[in-house]
């Protein structure tokens, strides 16, 4: 080797030597990149190079470029390596930009990707000494670049770990907060708070089905445009996340409201609320580091709504439980608490609500020494505004009587004022009736009800006489009073039509025909006994079957 070759090989070792040091003092690419290419420029003395890196795709990018204009870079062909050989229309690529000389850039891990060089200043080919030293810097940097690389992915890794973290350590908070939130409203808006802090979305809406109502929660969107998609798609068939392209493809309506990602809360496998989110503030994708995060949220969330409903469920039950308590504790001090006994005849009665609350209403008054007034309603409905109507009838009746006037006007009067107080369409059957002890007599006037049964020598006669239901309308036509003169042995029943229309497993109804024969084979009997015996044939005929209506009957035995 002569003089000349000895000192270009010791420039090449010193230059490689401080190209090792330099890029060896860090470990960031584009550095890397960088000192790579200004090495050779100033060691070849050459102003133009590309260096271009695959990607993760194995397609080749430009990742740093001097002394070619950036639209021709535009024309950099979107291609991998094939084998690790250059593609013919990246070989023309480089050829028209003038880059005269590539070298691979090989690492362990095989090709990373190339260098490619413009001509030299000097306009002298490369040498095979040129050649030696690129290839030896290409070496050299692949490694380094392939470090950087290596250390930029863990540094990814790392930076994705701690979002983890720090997003497991926010569900974990939030989780607490969650379950111990009892109103949808509260549970809604950490909700909200929790997607707008983490994603950086302005634009958003909360749906939700926990009450198998599809109904908005929270929307910065357009109303019309949420309901009309409420009301176009069953949450059921929504049951992942939907993305931007999606969400154009299959609900074009709401994507040209800004929506790109819908994301399903779902309980027990079924979707039990939606997530439409918005862009994020940072113009980022939703990744899927995203996704799992606000599906994460979105299923405390609606296990938090669906417990916050079933609390207020709970609450508001509990609260009618208390009041239908207490309206039963009312309405069965309006009944009789004990039955009056006389010499002459004997009375039973029963009053068995279908609900806490019934319609049903009984009534026994004794009027003055000789007279004791009976009386039979049946108000329509059930609950506690059937109860409150019977209170009422109730109310009426005792300040009525005590006007002193005859059953036939007391009855159009307590129809005037049960019309004039029932506005909803409600309506009263009701009969009521005078007994006279002194003169055995009974006068009375039906008002729509049930006729009682006045049970006498084997027959029945049926009490109809009176007149319209009582709340239907002012009174028009007059009431009618009827008398009967009672006689030892005589049975009247009384009854609602819970007891005739009970119905059994078959929704079979008892029957008046069945209460009519009943009563007149068991007629020999007391008043107490007849009840029973009435009240027995009824559970026997419904047993297995719910209560439907309100069980009333009474009945009177003249001895």
């Amino acid at each position: 080797m002569n003089l000349s070759d000895q000192n270009a090989a010791l420039r090449n070792f010193s230059a490689f030597v401080d190209f090792s040091n330099l890029i060896n003092s860090s470990l960031d690419v584009g550095f890397t990149l960088n000192n790579i290419l200004l090495t050779l420029f100033g060691k070849l003395l050459t102003t133009r190079g590309i260096i271009a890196m695959k990607g993760n795709d194995g397609i080749l990018e430009p990742k740093l470029v001097k002394g070619i204009p950036s639209e021709r870079i535009n024309d950099f062909p979107k291609e991998s390596l094939i084998d690790g050989e250059l593609s013919e229309r990246l070989k023309r690529f480089l050829a028209d930009n003038k880059l005269v000389y590539t070298q691979k850039l090989i690492s362990h891990n095989g090709v990373i990707g190339i260098i490619a060089l413009g001509s030299k200043l000097t306009n002298m080919p490369y040498s095979e000494s040129d050649m030696e030293f690129i290839g030896t810097i290409a070496n050299t940097g692949a490694t380094a670049i392939e470090n950087s690389l290596t250390v930029e992915k863990i540094k990814t890794i790392n930076k994705e770990l701690d979002s983890k973290v720090n997003r497991l350590s926010a569900l974990f908070d939030l989780s607490k907060e969650f379950s111990g939130a009892l109103e949808v409203g509260t549970v809604n808006k950490l909700l909200v708070y929790s997607i707008i802090g983490q994603m950086l979305v302005s634009k958003y809406a909360i749906l939700s089905a926990a009450a198998d109502k599809p109904q908005i929660l929270d929307s910065k969107f357009p109303e019309e445009n949420v309901l009309k998609f409420l009301d176009e798609n069953p949450f059921e068939k929504i049951d992942a996340p939907i993305s931007c392209d999606e969400i154009k493809e299959i609900f074009p309506s709401i994507a040209d409201v800004g929506i790109e990602l819908i994301l399903p809360m779902r309980i027990k496998n079924k979707t039990k609320g939606l997530i439409l989110l918005g862009a994020r503030g940072n113009k980022l994708p939703y990744l899927k580091s995203d996704i799992e995060f606000v599906s994460s949220l979105g299923s405390l969330a609606i296990i938090s709504i669906e417990n916050a409903l079933l609390f207020e469920e709970a609450l508001e039950k509990e609260k009618l439980e208390k009041e239908l308590e207490t309206a039963r504790k009312i309405q069965k001090s309006l009944l009789p608490n004990k039955i009056p006994v006389y010499e002459e005849y004997k009375i039973a009665a029963v009053n068995n609500s279908a609900k806490q609350v019934g319609g049903d209403y009984y009534d026994i008054l004794e009027l003055d020494s000789d007279r004791t007034l009976i009386a039979i309603g049946d108000v329509s409905g059930k609950g506690v505004q059937a109860a409150l109507l019977m209170a009422n009838v109730q109310a009426f009746l005792k300040s009525i009587w005590k006007q002193n006037i005859t059953l036939d006007k007391a009855s159009n009067l307590i129809n005037d004022l049960v019309s004039e107080n029932t506005t909803d369409g409600s309506f009263i059957t009701f009969f009521w009736g005078i007994i006279n002890r002194k003169e055995m007599k009974l006068e009375y006037v039906n008002a729509g009800h049930n006729p009682p049964l006045l049970c006498r020598n084997g027959e029945i006669e049926h009490l109809k006489k009176g007149g319209m239901i009582l709340g239907v309308m002012q009174t028009i036509i007059p009431y009618e009073a009827a008398e009967i003169k009672l006689q030892s042995g005589d049975v009247l029943v009384a009854f609602t039509d819970g007891i005739t229309e009970a119905m059994n497993v078959n929704f079979e109804e008892y029957s008046d025909e069945r209460l009519e024969k009943l009563a007149l084979s068991n007629c020999d009997k007391t008043a107490d006994d007849l009840l029973n015996v009435i009240m027995n044939d009824v559970m026997k005929h419904t047993v297995g079957a719910v209560q439907s209506d309100d069980i009333t009957a009474l009945v009177l035995k003249i001895k």
